[in-house]
């Protein structure tokens, strides 16, 4: 048997991306600080670093709050180690907004930023804020450590699915359009092998859709809260699954081959449809949670910097490769079998 050098190729490619989305470092970042409220007068606030060098940084560290165009700065600071340090506001002024926004910055991990960190408690929000002094110093922003992927609030580690997750999603709309175009072509020229390839690219087409549900979910319990939520994207992926399900039942509920056949390559071009239609159209024509639909930026255009687009655009080449690669396999796998019952026949 020949060896197609594309398939050892993905599949190189799929873990190459694995083992480097893993091991790339994140970049410094600040998921949290506690207590997340601000009250009138003097509060103290502990800061949360992932990743920082606070303490190796200390000479340089700077803290600071904004609030619209106010800037507030600490007038307490301490650090405890390289991911956590207190700082202690105390703000008694006029505000513009009902949250604070956090700034950390060091020689050392550069301009750290967690937006809404801080929510007032007991203060005056209006119209016309009091103006606040510079409290800053000059900042000096040093480059982030070599090949660091993105630290984005929320996200987090999280953000490394989006090397399993999406290219997955990709695999998986690829040979669905292969099996559309199997299933188009049986219709064409009645041809029952093209029937076999249109049903082997579904089966196929489903494996990837489990793992892109699986992996979604995953991450939806580590940044929503929970496994599953009632947003469109989701719920748009699940019914395009169920659609395919359907495909199989309807094959297998006619014993005539050459109408089971037919009967299916129609429904397999309402099933591409349909299935376009849930996971791309309608989930961006409402509110949704999910990044890139329902007016939220898409990861290409907040998260996914040079370093993750490396990665990225590798990994779903690979994963489409490995998906043609398995469907190549099961198609032969699916033949010998057909052959295997003629000879008993025979």
């Amino acid at each position: 048997m020949s060896i197609a050098w594309w398939k050892w190729l993905s599949a190189l490619t799929v873990l190459t991306t694995l083992i480097v989305g893993l091991k790339a470092p994140l970049s410094p970042g600040i998921p949290a600080v506690s207590p997340d409220k601000l009250d009138y007068g003097a509060t103290s606030v502990t800061i949360t670093g992932y990743n920082t060098h606070f303490e190796e940084a200390s000479s340089s560290l700077q803290v600071w709050l904004k609030n619209g165009d106010a800037i507030f700065c600490p007038y307490e600071m301490a650090v405890v180690d390289e991911n956590t340090m207190r700082a202690s506001f105390s703000v008694t002024e006029v505000i513009d907004g009902a949250f604070f926004d956090l700034y950390v910055n060091n020689d050392v991990d550069g301009t750290l930023h967690l937006p809404m960190a801080l929510l007032q408690s007991g203060m005056e929000v209006g119209l016309n804020p009091d103006k606040t002094e510079d409290c800053l110093k000059e900042i000096t922003v040093t480059e982030a450590a070599a090949y660091d992927f993105p630290n984005q609030p929320i996200l987090n580690e999280t953000i490394r699915n989006l090397l399993v997750h999406v290219p997955s999603w990709f695999a998986m709309i690829f040979v669905m359009l292969l099996s559309l175009i199997y299933s188009i072509r049986f219709l064409n020229s009645s041809k029952m092998d093209f029937d076999n390839k249109a049903e082997t690219a579904a089966h196929v087409g489903l494996l990837f859709a489990f793992i892109g549900l699986a992996t979604g979910s995953i991450w939806a319990r580590f940044t929503w809260g929970a496994w599953w939520v009632s947003d469109p994207r989701l719920n748009g992926a699940a019914l395009g699954v169920l659609v395919y399900l359907a495909y199989f039942v309807l094959k297998s509920s006619i014993n005539d081959k050459e109408k089971s056949a037919r009967l299916g390559a129609v429904y397999n071009i309402f099933a591409f449809t349909m299935m376009i239609l849930f996971v791309m159209v309608l989930p961006r024509m409402t509110d949704s949670l999910h990044p890139g639909v329902g007016g939220n930026p898409a990861f290409s255009q907040y998260d996914l910097d040079d370093n993750l687009r490396l990665v990225f655009y590798p990994a779903v080449i690979g994963w489409i490769g490995m998906a043609v690669w398995i469907f190549d396999v099961r198609y032969r796998m699916t033949k010998l079998r057909f052959r295997e019952l003629l000879g008993n026949e025979e």
